[in-house]
């Protein structure tokens, strides 16, 4: 993982109809480790990590990570948005001359089905597409994922090629704010979510 390339970080808190995306503070860390340790949150995504496990590696105050939003509900941490630069020779990756701009999200269980991941996600785009004019972000998850899918067309990412990993069939989608959505969703990478 690299930097996002050269913008102003931390941004003021987005507020959104219903949330606030933020970077994430020490009161965060009992909800970041029942993110991860979620066995529904994990399906998607490699499965959940051991809660004990968690306990150990979760630091008590988070590094300022450039891309990574904390999702906000009346004052809680109820998910989280990012935005990754990935390597270029990265299997699956889309752009071949540079790294691309991964977005992924996760949720805590019960807020899902209320429309925050299509809230928060479109407003991180929207910052994005201030920062970074004109570049693309691509969105991975798997195709049985089918509220991750929702979200994605919600979002106007367009298909760009699906492939097997993991055992199982990939998606990835491509959105730029010159492409017009609505309101991202997919898979990320756990052990650096939080660091």
């Amino acid at each position: 993982m690299t930097e996002l390339g050269p913008v102003s970080w931390p941004p003021v808190p987005m507020k959104t109809e219903r949330l606030v995306l933020r970077e994430p503070e020490a009161r965060d860390r009992a909800a970041v480790i029942e993110l991860l340790a979620s066995p529904e949150v994990g399906t998607y995504v490699g499965g959940a990590r051991p809660r004990d496990e968690l306990e150990l590696a979760v630091p008590e105050v988070p590094r300022r990570r450039p891309g990574l939003f904390v999702v906000d509900l009346d004052g809680a941490m109820i998910g989280m948005a990012t935005l990754d630069r990935r390597d270029a020779e990265r299997p699956g990756d889309v752009r071949t001359d540079a790294g691309e701009v991964v977005l992924g999200y996760m949720f805590l269980p019960d807020a899902w089905g209320y429309g925050y991941a299509a809230e928060a996600c479109a407003a991180v785009l929207d910052w994005f597409a201030g920062a970074l004019p004109g570049e693309p972000v691509v969105l991975y998850t798997q195709t049985a994922n089918g509220r991750s899918m929702r979200v994605a067309a919600k979002l106007g990412f367009t298909e760009v090629e699906r492939f097997e990993k993991y055992g199982a069939e990939q998606w990835c989608g491509m959105w730029s704010a010159v492409t017009p959505y609505d309101v991202p969703p997919g898979s990320t990478d756990l052990e650096n979510f939080w660091r």
